[in-house]
């Protein structure tokens, strides 16, 4: 008896039928790892920001209500936009998480978006990290 050990792909065809495929799928093309939470949460608030400012939502109240959260972390989502455009940089860019706890959280950050001057952000960013 021989036996032969060969690896299949399948490719999902119309209405579920599974057919063999003749490559395998390029799954060596995607990062390992998950986008870190603050960089979600920094996209998002530059989005809703663009939001208000084209008129799609009239206040954060209707926004936050559209985002299923309270007008308090919308606004604390929000604040985030007070932050130095190289320290959103930075939080957008962050690399991906693949095991433990992230680097930055947005509590941390709260205090580095109450301050006004870009230049001790960046050195309160800088103590940070």
């Amino acid at each position: 008896m021989i036996t032969v050990k060969r690896k299949i792909h399948f490719i999902r065809g119309g209405r579920g039928r599974k057919t063999i495929a003749s490559l395998p799928r390029p799954t060596d093309l995607t990062e390992s790892g998950r986008i870190p939470r603050i960089s979600r949460l920094m996209a998002l608030a530059i989005r809703f920001d663009r939001m208000v400012r084209e008129g799609k939502v009239t206040d954060l109240s209707e926004l936050a209500c559209l985002a299923h959260v309270t007008q308090p972390r919308m606004t604390q989502i929000m604040n985030l936009n007070h932050l130095a455009p190289d320290i959103q940089e930075a939080l957008l860019f962050l690399p991906r998480v693949t095991k433990g706890r992230e680097l930055v959280h947005e509590r941390v950050l709260r205090p580095i978006c109450a301050e006004p001057l870009w230049h001790i952000q960046r050195k309160l960013y800088s103590s940070l990290c």
